[in-house]
C-alpha cells in the first residue's frame, strides 16, 4: 500500500470514532489520565536536566486539535520553536484557531512533512501509532521521526500496549514493537494510565478512585517512553 493510501485509510478510521465527549477533558476519567501523563512528562524534562525548555525545538506528530501542543507550551517550550503536523483538515483548522500564530502547523501526512533532518530536540507522538494498522506505515513514520532528531534529542512516545477488542481500528503497540521501530534508540520507559474502561467505571463513582486503582501496575495500559538518539 502506498503512503497516500495508508494516510487515506487512517483518515477513514479517525472518521469512524465514536462520541467525541468520551475524550472531553471535562470527563473525570479523561482529566485524571491527562494530568497523570502531564506529570510524567514534566518529570522527564526535569530528569533530563532540561531546565530551559525554551531552548529546545519540539514537533508533535498527529497534533489533532492542538491539545498536546498547548501542553508543551505550558511546560515552557516557545511557540516559535514548536511545530505540529496533522493529517485531517478539520483538526488542523481547529488547532490553527487555538494555537499562537508563531506555532508552525503543517497539514500533511507526517511521513512527508517538511521537517529538516537533525533539527529537532523532541519529536512527540501521543496515541498515533496505535491507529496505524500497517507495519510498513508504522516503520516509515518512525524512520521519518528519527531522521528529524538532533543527536541527544529523542522521541517522546505515549501509546497503549494492548489491543482493544471493541475497536478494530486500533491495535496495541507493546514495548518489543517500540524497540523494533527505533532499533538505534536508548529507551527509558514507564507504564502509566489506568485502563480506560476501568477508569471510566471507577470515576463515575468518584474521581479519586482513579489513583487508588492505578496503584496496581497490571491495570496500566500505556507506555510513556523517551527514545534518545
Amino acid at each position: 500500500m502506498s503512503d497516500s493510501e495508508d494516510a487515506a485509510a487512517l483518515a477513514r478510521r479517525y472518521g469512524r470514532r465514536g462520541r467525541p465527549d468520551r475524550y472531553s477533558v471535562l470527563q473525570p476519567d479523561v482529566w485524571q489520565t491527562l494530568q497523570e501523563r502531564q506529570r510524567a512528562e514534566w518529570q522527564l524534562w526535569h530528569r533530563l536536566g532540561w531546565s530551559d525548555l525554551g531552548l529546545r525545538r519540539y514537533t508533535e506528530v498527529g497534533c489533532g486539535t492542538g491539545g498536546a501542543v498547548l501542553e508543551c507550551l505550558r511546560a515552557g517550550f516557545l511557540p516559535e520553536q514548536v511545530t505540529g503536523i496533522e493529517l485531517l483538515p478539520e483538526r488542523h483548522a481547529h488547532a490553527r484557531r487555538v494555537l499562537p500564530a508563531s506555532v508552525t502547523l503543517h497539514l500533511a501526512d507526517a511521513v512527508h512533512a517538511p521537517i529538516a533532518p537533525a533539527s529537532q530536540d523532541v519529536v512527540a507522538q501521543h496515541t498515533v501509532f496505535s491507529s496505524l494498522l500497517e507495519d510498513d506505515f508504522q516503520q516509515r513514520l518512525a524512520d521519518a521521526m528519527w531522521s528529524w532528531l538532533k543527536p541527544g534529542g529523542g522521541v517522546l512516545w505515549y501509546d497503549f500496549t494492548v489491543d482493544n477488542p471493541g475497536n478494530p481500528d486500533v491495535r496495541g503497540v507493546p514495548l518489543q514493537r517500540v524497540r523494533a521501530l527505533f532499533p538505534h534508540g536508548r529507551l527509558q520507559c514507564r507504564r502509566i494510565t489506568l485502563a480506560p474502561p476501568i477508569a471510566r467505571r471507577v470515576c463515575r463513582v468518584h474521581p479519586a478512585l482513579y489513583t487508588a486503582f492505578n496503584l496496581l501496575p497490571l491495570l496500566r495500559t500505556h507506555l510513556l517512553c523517551w527514545i534518545e538518539k
